[in-house]
């Protein structure tokens, strides 16, 4: 720590990458310094910055006292952090598949270096999910975290709901107005939400969760008419991300689902995160706002700073390790492309049955050679559905696979 000019007591702060969110880091630290020191008696100043074409790591690290590290990927983001933790100087991370992917690596080395690792802003942009997680929720224990953790996404099937648009045309709209990158893929297949929900796993369960432990799926295969026959009967479609306790063990999963429209995720959209804590002593705590985006990523960056030079926050140190459950249940909406004939829907039912498997809802929709049926299943074994949905499609009469998506019966009223 150095004394700044008017005495101040100054924090000098080594940033690594000065991209979209390292700009908008940078403008904040111009802008919020004095409201900074105000809080944490400490004014925040770059003392270097580390990107292609300027600067030296080494020259940066001797020069701070805390590193903000906004370069992602692994390496070299990973080899400088524990570098900074080794030398004694506490580390902010916006680095969402570095701490879903080394987290265990990382919080020992901050653990035995006995400095802070903050990654606020590695979830859910500018809502303090992991602080809530870590901190203001910690005494407690949580059953389930469910999220709408990709803004990218959401926003795209907004778009679709609203439009009536298909799923190419609509990713174009998202990236041509940068909700989605020129490489969309790991947003749209679900990648991103799985490293996100690794982390708030990890926190909310108190166990080791690795990125490999969650099952994720994508949006690409989604169809316009699957979104307008499920609005019919008041469901919408969302990206979701749900981690939850069972018992001894732990599920944590990403999968396009349809929520009915008491679930305080459903009326959620455009490029806008949303988390929903569920504990008994709490019942449910949701949180939303701005999911991506340089000033908002960067607002949480800051707030990570602000901890820090306040004295807040423990590392974080994970308990016993749980199982990991697979073998879940879940309700599905059916989309089923028939011939029209009489005794189509009396076969359907016989399978679903013979696997013990229930309709909620059906209805058909189309004539002739456009006759469809659409289905809403009551909750059930999902290793029975898939079996059942298998069988469902060698029957002679249908014209197309199936499709299914997952749906969450739960409501919040």
């Amino acid at each position: 720590m150095s004394e700044g000019a008017n005495g101040s007591k100054v924090a000098r702060i080594g940033l690594l990458g000065r991209g979209t969110v390292g700009s908008a880091f940078a403008e904040l630290i111009a802008q919020r310094g004095s409201a900074v020191e105000a809080t944490a008696g400490r004014r925040p100043e770059i003392s270097g910055v580390l990107r292609r074409s300027e600067g030296d790591f080494e020259e940066i690290l001797a020069g701070s006292d805390l590193i903000v590290e906004l370069i992602g990927g692994i390496e070299p983001a990973r080899g400088y952090m524990l570098a900074a933790i080794a030398a004694g100087k506490p580390v902010v991370t916006a680095n969402k598949q570095l701490i879903a992917q080394h987290g265990d690596e990382l919080f020992a080395a901050a653990r035995e270096a006995g400095v802070q690792l903050r990654f606020e802003a590695a979830v859910a942009g500018a809502i303090p999910i992991i602080r809530v997680v870590q901190e203001s929720l910690g005494a407690l224990e949580i059953e389930r975290i469910s999220g709408i953790v990709n803004g990218t996404t959401n926003f795209i099937l907004s778009e679709m709901a609203a439009t009536g648009a298909d799923y190419e045309e609509v990713l174009a709209r998202a990236q041509e107005l940068g909700y989605a990158e020129a490489d969309p893929t790991e947003d749209v297949n679900g990648a991103d939400a799985a490293a996100k929900m690794a982390i708030l796993a990890r926190l909310a369960f108190d166990t080791p969760v690795s990125l490999g432990n969650v099952s994720f799926e994508g949006i690409e295969e989604i169809r316009p008419d699957d979104i307008a026959y499920a609005s019919e009967l008041g469901l919408s479609l969302k990206l979701l991300g749900v981690a939850e306790r069972h018992g001894d063990a732990i599920s944590a999963r990403v999968f396009p689902c349809f929520l009915y429209g008491g679930h305080p995720l459903a009326p959620v959209e455009g490029p806008f995160n949303a988390i929903t804590v569920e504990a008994p002593s709490i019942t449910e705590i949701t949180m939303s706002g701005p999911g991506a985006g340089g000033i908002e990523t960067a607002s949480a960056v800051l707030g990570d700073v602000v901890s820090i030079l306040a004295g807040d926050a423990p590392v974080h140190q994970p308990g016993e390790p749980l199982n990991i459950r697979r073998d879940l249940d879940s309700s599905f909406y059916l989309h089923l492309e028939v011939a029209d004939r009489p005794g189509v829907l009396a076969s359907i039912a016989e399978v679903l049955g013979r696997n013990g498997l229930s309709v909620k809802s059906v209805v058909q929709r189309g004539l002739g050679d456009e006759a469809r049926l659409v289905m809403i299943l009551h909750r059930a074994a999902e290793a029975s559905f898939y079996a059942a949905v298998d069988e469902i499609a060698g029957l002679e009469f249908m014209r197309a696979a199936p499709r299914a998506i997952r749906v969450i019966e739960k409501e919040y009223v």
